[in-house]
């Protein structure tokens, strides 16, 4: 088969034979995704050679960029070696024993104190959530079965984490649900219920709501609060800075356990090597997933603190057997991957990188904001960021979605992908950016906008 024709044969499969991940297969097939070819450093390179920053880091995971070389190296020894073993009761293998001590050794700060491999985010979620449940039921909490999260919150694709999502986008074609599963107003300052602008007031304002939703579900009838230190795919919404520590205090009082959804914020992306770190705050459980191996691998975990290994070790009888687990817990080969990724992550400094790095494209990005009225909002943590666009600045009106899906076609075709979600554009890039790397991302989405005009039909 000559190029072309592979090319060719491509491009008439692309998306008839796979229904993909967040989108509707007929609208793929009208609109058929771009083909990426191939990855060298933070660029991809599609089918006809285009080359462009990845500044959504494949899926806010891969944080070392496409040419990790000890990473890979990794990866392919450990297939030479142990391509798979079960982690399931009986047997375990080197690299999980390895991988579990630093790992626990990272999050010594949180008081961490044991760690569960899952095969990705979701499941690290799905993971946590049982776990929290568990946990008072070997404590004689039996009622304490409820979960409260934030609206606007993303917490993966299993039952469990779509019910504690708050996002109907991903629950109205799946419900029922699970129960006993409840929302609270998002601390955005930006867009919320209160119509408060002030951080510091709307954060006293989401809890006062958050203690009278405890109040009125019972307090002994609530196992844990989850959400993301920094929401992600709801739109890359910043907390106020006492959000956290408040909220923690307020969880605290009533016996609640607090679980962080670090699936994204792990690891360096928001500057801090863990999102609730940079809060101040230390969490029950740590769900992780995406960069810890980089997204070489599909791996995840979830972290438990001391409190929560206690009641485990208390435990004499069969409630505190977990029986629960993935046929690629503790995957050799993605263990490996995780041990290369992580001593990558700490020499490289990435977290220092991606403060700095974040902070000037948040000024490039405000500056734009100062000559372009379709931008409403600019906000990100780290090299985490979200420009909102709207039809009126006044009104906020959103900007349309033939307004947004031009916007990602002329950024593109400036040398940037971008991540489209509703009216807004996020961005995750790699971690390893450079200067040059971050300027190329701002001169894009500049030169795309320019091009992008709003009208009626929008």
């Amino acid at each position: 088969m000559t190029s072309a024709t592979s090319k060719n044969f491509l491009r008439e499969l692309n998306a008839k034979k796979v229904y993909h991940p967040m989108a509707h297969p007929n609208d793929l097939e009208a609109h058929p995704p771009r083909i990426i070819s191939r990855g060298e450093g933070v660029h991809l390179f599609d089918d006809d050679g285009r080359k462009v920053v990845d500044s959504c880091a494949g899926l806010w995971n891969v944080n070392l960029g496409y040419s990790n070389q000890p990473v890979k190296d990794a990866i392919a020894r450990q297939l030479a070696d142990l391509p798979y073993s079960s982690a399931f009761k009986g047997t375990t293998n080197e690299k999980l024993i390895e991988l579990s001590d630093v790992v626990v050794g990272m999050l010594d700060e949180e008081n961490m104190r044991r760690v569960f491999f899952t095969s990705g985010g979701s499941d690290s979620v799905e993971t946590a959530l049982r776990l929290a449940r568990q946990f008072w039921k070997m404590s004689g909490h039996v009622d304490r079965t409820k979960f409260l999260s934030l609206k606007r919150g993303y917490h993966g694709t299993h039952f469990g984490g779509a019910s504690v999502n708050g996002n109907m986008t991903f629950r109205r074609a799946y419900e029922p649900l699970l129960p006993g599963c409840f929302h609270v107003a998002v601390p955005f300052d930006y867009r919320n219920v209160f119509n408060e602008a002030d951080p510091a007031k709307l954060a006293d304002l989401c809890l006062a709501a958050l203690e009278d939703e405890i109040a009125f579900q019972g307090p002994d009838t609530i196992a844990a609060f989850i959400a993301e230190p920094v929401l992600g795919a709801g739109g890359v919404i910043v907390p106020p800075e006492s959000y956290w520590p408040k909220l923690r205090a307020l969880l605290d009082r009533h016996g609640i356990l607090l679980i962080s959804d670090e699936v994204i914020t792990g690891f360096g992306r928001t500057g801090n090597w863990f999102g609730a770190r940079g809060w101040g705050v230390k969490p029950d459980m740590m769900c992780l997933a995406k960069a810890i191996t980089t997204g070489y691998f599909p791996m995840g975990a979830v972290a438990i603190n001391d409190r929560i290994e206690a009641a485990f070790k208390s435990n004499n009888d069969a409630m505190g057997t977990i029986s629960h687990g993935y046929t690629y817990s503790g995957h050799p080969v993605g263990c490996a991957a995780a041990l290369a990724c992580l001593a990558e992550t700490k020499r490289l400094d990435i977290p220092s990188n991606a403060a700095k790095e974040g902070a000037y494209l948040l000024s490039r990005f405000k500056t734009l904001m100062e000559t372009q009225e379709s931008i409403g909002n600019v906000r990100g943590k780290g090299l985490m960021m979200a420009i909102e666009f709207v039809a009126d600045r006044k009104t906020k009106q959103p900007a349309g979605k033939n307004f947004m899906s031009e916007l990602g076609d002329r950024i593109y075709e400036a040398g940037a992908l971008v991540r489209i979600v509703g009216h807004s554009i996020l961005m995750s890039p790699p971690l390893i950016l450079t200067r040059n790397d971050s300027d190329e991302i701002a001169d894009a989405v500049e030169a795309g906008l320019s091009q992008t005009r709003l009208s009626p039909a929008n």
